[in-house]
């Protein structure tokens, strides 16, 4: 499966594809505060770690766990922001300001990034290891501040199904997604839409 793009099962066990289009709503998928520690997946630093492998970060370049170097405090940071990202992107897709705190956090977190290097023996990009849970911190907080302030910040959506609150940023050309994925949402809301007008009929 591609890099970002993750495999998830409903509450009725049906598995579907979703792409959230951003690194930093990516990392919504991994569980989250209250209602969403039930899908919790980064109990460990390990598991985060390797979470992270299958993340857009491997989009760029290869990201292997051996690669990845993360302490438990950077694991509490990286969870810390993800709390404040639950907050921020529904408020973003809303039209809402994110809250002041919740900024800073954002801005206090884009300390380091990993870095991008070029391997002397392939001439592939990689990433110059080890990347830190610092780096992965401000790589995250970085696509979140880009969200935020840059001219996509329109684009971040909540999914259009009243039982879903999967938050995506729209990539379409069009612009008019509308479903976290045709798999799931999407079709049931064309199922309905059949059924309403066979009955109508």
């Amino acid at each position: 499966m591609t890099p970002g793009t993750r495999l998830l099962v409903s509450a009725e066990g049906d598995r579907y594809r979703f792409d959230p289009g951003s690194l930093s709503l990516e990392l919504l998928l991994t569980g989250g505060p209250g209602p969403y520690e039930r899908y919790e997946i980064a109990h460990i630093p390990a598991d985060l770690a390797e979470w992270f492998t299958g993340s857009r970060l491997a989009l760029t370049a290869p990201l292997a766990i051996g690669d990845i170097q993360l302490r438990p405090a950077e694991f509490t940071a990286l969870k810390e922001l993800r709390n404040a990202l639950y907050r921020v992107a529904p408020a973003v897709a809303h039209g809402e300001p994110p809250s002041d705190d919740d900024l800073t956090l954002l801005n206090n977190a884009t300390a380091a990034t990993p870095r991008p290097r070029i391997d002397p023996e392939t001439r592939q990009l990689v990433w110059a290891p080890p990347v830190t849970g610092k780096q992965l911190l401000g790589a995250v907080a970085r696509d979140a501040i880009e969200l935020i302030a840059g001219g996509r910040s329109g684009r971040v959506r909540e999914c259009s199904a009243s039982d879903c609150h999967l938050l995506f940023l729209d990539t379409s050309r069009s612009g008019n997604r509308r479903w976290c994925s045709m798999e799931r949402c999407g079709n049931r809301a064309k199922i309905r839409a059949y059924r309403a007008r066979t009955e109508t009929a």
